[in-house]
């Protein structure tokens, strides 16, 4: 009986367009995949990527830079103090958990394994705005900025130029909590049912299913390529499944019980060892080369920011393969860690979402990458630890254990790098988990613990099917392409919201003037 009712509830709260159409393209994907392998693996999927890349590709440049530009408009600008839910609203959960929950949320397990890899692929060979020789110190210099330039604020810009609109007009204008909120300013609150909107949030759920399954069965696979290279295990596909249904439990289990509860907690635990690592890795590695060499790149990389985000507008193979990408992948993931920043934001103004969302979360992500990254180096440079080489046969997956292995503690460090992947993976999939939920809801309903368990188990199963069909590749390619509109999107949405304070003022109810009154949090 309480199946039935649980089932029940289900249906009654479902709104059937998102969720029809999500997992009616799902299926059509499996299906075509499985039909035609090769043909959407080598010619359909990759030739649509790269005409996208190349065609808007200096869009997508511009369009990061302006997201930038975004969030320091709100932090120095008078709309800053604006507080979502009204002047007298309050945070709901205290500035520690608020900042621990988004951060966890927004960047995933991606951050172990490209730390140190990804400095060593430019180091052996340098970006084109690098000019140095393979190898060389000066090639390692801008190897560390490209990668502080690829994963440093830019990359969560995009988040809180989703989020902050959405909060803004869910909190302080009464619309539902939604992606497709975004077009309040050009649809009204009361037509937010329109067709237009209904295909943004299911381009939403549909990015965010793509990108999190890919991840999960990316890391999955990721994880037991490290513990077979590392024990010389031979990992099969029952060790496949029983990790992605474990990691699939947990992430669902801690969406069911509630942000307070469940992903609350699992973030504070995924900072605790994101903080411990670092830390131990900083005091045992090579520590005047971390803080020398990441402060020069720190700063090279503040000094040439401009330059860098505009060094693809001439095009080239090298940024559509790596700038370009991650621009798209970050776009691809806007959706839902937009919506979960403006649903953890109530209370909060709109500096405080700004700059944390962009600048607290990006100065937390360059240190450790400033650490992690500048070890790797070192550990290259002086022949300590030939990471490179273990990268180039096995996988850039493997780089940490070659990198702890030649550290003092490293079995320690070890434990930590391999409970980060698994924590960071799950806190980005709960908090996924949770707005898809929402999205594939009715608006005004929250969704109920049914709904939260149907898209935690799809979101594994799709993981472990692409794990099964080698899908990886072509699905988060196809979350790629589809995420590339959400920095078109989130243009809007900035666009929208300017258009709407403007409205404001004319109306003769300055929001500006009381915001200049109004203290941060």
């Amino acid at each position: 009986m309480a199946i039935r009712d649980s089932f029940d509830n289900f249906v009654a709260e479902m709104d059937r367009v998102v969720t029809g159409a999500t997992l009616g393209t799902l299926l059509l994907f499996v299906v075509l995949w499985i039909l035609q392998t090769e043909l959407l693996r080598e010619t359909v999927i990759p030739g649509v990527r790269t005409t996208m890349l190349s065609t808007l590709g200096p869009v997508f440049l511009t369009l990061m830079v302006g997201f930038v530009l975004f969030a320091l408009v709100i932090i120095v600008g008078p709309w800053g103090g604006i507080r979502l839910g009204g002047p007298d609203a309050t945070p709901t959960y205290s500035y520690r958990a608020y900042f621990t929950m988004f951060f966890s949320a927004g960047i995933a397990a991606g951050i172990v394994f490209w730390a140190p890899s990804e400095v060593l692929f430019h180091y052996s060979s340098p970006p084109p705005f690098v000019d140095a020789s393979a190898g060389s110190a000066a090639a390692g210099a801008g190897a560390l900025r490209t990668v502080f330039f690829h994963w440093g604020v830019s990359a969560w810009a995009a988040y809180v130029a989703i989020g902050l609109p959405i909060g803004y007009y869910a909190y302080n204008k009464g619309a539902p909590l939604r992606v497709s909120t975004l077009l309040l300013p050009f649809l009204g609150k009361e037509n937010l049912s329109h067709p237009l909107a209904k295909l943004v949030d299911v381009l939403a759920v549909f990015a965010t299913i793509g990108g999190l399954s890919t991840s999960v069965g990316l890391v999955s696979n990721q994880f037991l390529s490290g513990v077979e290279y590392q024990w010389g295990t031979q990992a099969a596909s029952l060790d496949a499944l029983l990790l992605v249904g474990g990691l699939t439990t947990v992430f669902t289990i801690s969406v069911i019980t509630g942000v307070k509860r469940g992903i609350r907690r699992i973030a504070g635990v995924n900072v605790v060892l994101f903080v411990a690592a670092g830390v131990l890795t900083l005091v045992v590695g090579p520590t005047a080369y971390i803080l020398t060499e990441g402060s020069l790149a720190l700063g090279s990389y503040v000094a040439t920011f401009v330059q860098l985000s505009f060094a693809g507008l001439g095009g080239g193979s090298w940024f559509q393969s790596w700038t370009l990408f991650y621009w798209v992948w970050w776009f691809s993931w806007a959706p839902f860690a937009g919506l979960f920043l403006a649903a953890i934001s109530r209370g909060r103004t709109l500096r405080t979402v700004a700059a944390t969302g962009v600048f607290a979360t990006g100065a937390a992500t360059l240190m450790w990458f400033a650490i992690i990254s500048s070890t790797a180096l070192r550990l290259q440079e002086t022949g300590a630890a030939d990471i490179l080489s273990v990268v180039n046969d096995v996988g850039y997956n493997v780089a940490g254990f070659p990198l702890f292995g030649a550290l003092p503690l490293g079995e320690i460090l070890l434990f930590l790098f391999m409970a980060l992947i698994v924590t960071w993976i799950v806190t980005s999939a709960d908090t996924s988990t949770l707005s898809v939920a929402i999205l594939a809801t009715k608006p005004g309903v929250a969704p109920g613990t049914a709904t939260r368990l149907f898209w935690g188990v799809l979101q594994g199963t799709v993981g472990l099917v692409i794990i099964l069909l080698g899908a990886s590749d072509g699905l988060q390619s196809a979350a790629v392409i589809t995420g590339g509109p959400f920095g078109l999107i989130a243009l809007v949405g900035i666009l929208g919201l300017a258009l709407e304070f403007f409205r404001t003022d004319t109306e003769g109810q300055s929001i500006a003037v009381g915001a200049f009154g109004e203290g941060d949090d």
